[in-house]
């Protein structure tokens, strides 16, 4: 935990490690259902969803949900102008917790949802957990990874094992995906 908050990650990630294609683009191939109303009833429970500015949530209470959104357009902290329950917010110029005190998020549960440079900086501040959704049907050669390149490198298994989480069962969603959780040692 950061102070009073529990971080979690959701993704879901192809069979080769990815989250979009070569062109940047999330496919239809890993908008897969079983993960959907796995990643929305996680999504239920939480205070905010931290993502960075092409990531979104498209389901129906996204615009109610209170969120944080990573940028460099700001230099730490600005109300974001498209989305009275939003911020904006630079991790240069201002700690993580006071992003989430302008937001007026005190404590709770913080969903980390994406992209690579936002789940590769919560590896350097730490996850709680990191639920990895795989889509075993899918390759997307030459696409986007989940981490960005950072110190922990590799497959998203080996940089969260490098950033001290452990593995748990992996558990079958139905027959196309595969469900991990990664918890930090105690």
């Amino acid at each position: 935990m950061i102070g009073a908050y529990r971080i979690e990650a959701n993704v879901i990630a192809s069979a080769d490690g990815m989250i979009a294609d070569e062109t940047g683009v999330h496919p239809t191939s890993l908008q897969l259902d079983a993960d959907r109303r796995y990643f929305e009833e996680a999504l239920e429970h939480v205070a905010a969803v931290v993502h960075g500015r092409h990531s979104q949530e498209p389901q129906a209470k996204a615009k109610s949900r209170r969120r944080i959104i990573l940028t460099r357009k700001v230099a730490s902290l600005a109300p974001d102008p498209a989305n009275q329950n939003a911020w904006l917010w630079n991790p240069a110029g201002a700690p993580f917790e006071k992003a989430c005190a302008a937001l007026g998020v005190e404590s709770g549960t913080v969903a980390v949802i994406g992209g690579p440079l936002v789940f590769s900086l919560f590896l350097e501040i730490g996850y709680d957990v990191f639920h990895l959704s795989r889509a075993v049907k899918v390759r997307l050669p030459g696409g986007l990874p989940v981490f960005a390149k950072n110190r922990f490198g590799g497959e998203p298994e080996t940089s969260l094992a490098a950033a001290g989480l452990k593995a748990g069962p992996t558990q079958m969603l139905d027959e196309e995906v595969s469900l991990t959780d990664w918890t930090r040692a105690p």
